[in-house]
C-alpha cells in the first residue's frame, strides 16, 4: 500500500504569530490614543476659541455701556481726589470710575466698581453699576432711582498689572486701580478716560484663559 506523505505548511502559510499580533496590537493602540489626543485637544481650542470670542462681546458690550455715561458726564472724579458718596452702597467693592451726570435733581453721580458678587448666580469678581435705571428701549432714566447693576462677572481675580494708562499721554489712574481686573486713568486735561477690562477662567491642568479689552473714551 502506498504511503501518504504529509509535509508541515510553510512558515509564511501559518498565519500570524502570537508575537505578531502582539505586535500589531501595540501599534493600533498607539495610532488610536494619538487620534484621540488629537480629537480631544481640537475640542479644548474650540472651546476656548468660543470663550473667548463670548467674553471678547461681553467687554465690548461694558466699554459701550461706559462710554455712554461719559458721553451724558459733566465731570469725572479725578485721582488724589475723596470719592463721592455712593447711592446704591458698596457692599465692599472698591469705587474706580466715578461719573458726575445731570439727573432731574441736579447732579448725581454714578459709579463703577470692583468687588465680589452679589449672588452665587454670578462668576467670580464684579464690575457693577450704581446708576440710574434704563427704560425698556434701554435709553437711561435720569428720573429714575440708582440702583445697583452687574455690567460683567467673571473678572480675573489676579489681573495682569495695568501700566501706562493705555498709552494715554497724561493720563493719572485713578483709585489705584492698576492692579484691579477694572481700572481707569483721567487725563485731567483733556478729559480722556482710558480703561482696561481683564477676565479669566481656570482651565484644569493648564494656565488660566484670560481676555482683555482697552478703551479711551471722553466726556460729551
Amino acid at each position: 500500500m502506498a504511503r501518504q506523505l504529509w509535509r508541515s505548511a510553510p512558515p509564511s502559510a501559518a498565519g500570524f504569530g502570537l508575537v505578531e499580533l502582539l505586535l500589531a496590537m501595540v501599534l493600533g493602540l498607539m495610532v488610536c490614543g494619538g487620534m484621540i489626543q488629537a480629537l480631544v485637544g481640537e475640542g479644548q481650542n474650540a472651546q476656548r476659541f468660543s470663550w473667548m470670542v463670548r467674553e471678547r462681546a461681553h467687554q465690548r458690550r461694558a466699554m459701550a455701556l461706559i462710554r455712554d455715561d461719559l458721553e451724558r458726564a459733566t465731570a469725572v472724579v479725578g485721582a488724589g481726589v475723596a470719592p463721592d458718596a455712593v447711592s446704591c452702597g458698596l457692599a465692599g467693592r472698591t469705587p474706580v470710575l466715578q461719573l458726575r451726570v445731570p439727573v432731574s435733581t441736579g447732579v448725581a453721580t454714578i459709579t463703577y466698581s470692583v468687588g465680589a458678587a452679589p449672588s452665587g448666580i454670578w462668576r467670580g469678581r464684579v464690575l457693577m453699576r450704581c446708576g440710574p435705571a434704563y427704560r425698556l428701549d434701554g435709553s437711561v432714566n435720569p428720573a429714575s432711582t440708582f440702583q445697583s447693576l452687574v455690567v460683567l462677572d467673571g473678572l480675573a481675580g489676579d489681573p495682569t498689572p495695568w501700566s501706562g494708562c493705555g498709552q494715554l499721554s497724561g493720563g493719572q489712574v485713578l483709585n489705584s486701580s492698576a492692579a484691579l481686573p477694572f481700572s481707569a486713568c483721567l487725563d485731567p486735561v483733556s478729559g480722556l478716560v482710558a480703561m482696561r477690562l481683564e477676565q479669566s477662567s481656570a482651565v484644569a491642568n493648564g494656565p488660566a484663559r484670560r481676555v482683555r479689552s482697552e478703551a479711551v473714551a471722553g466726556m460729551g
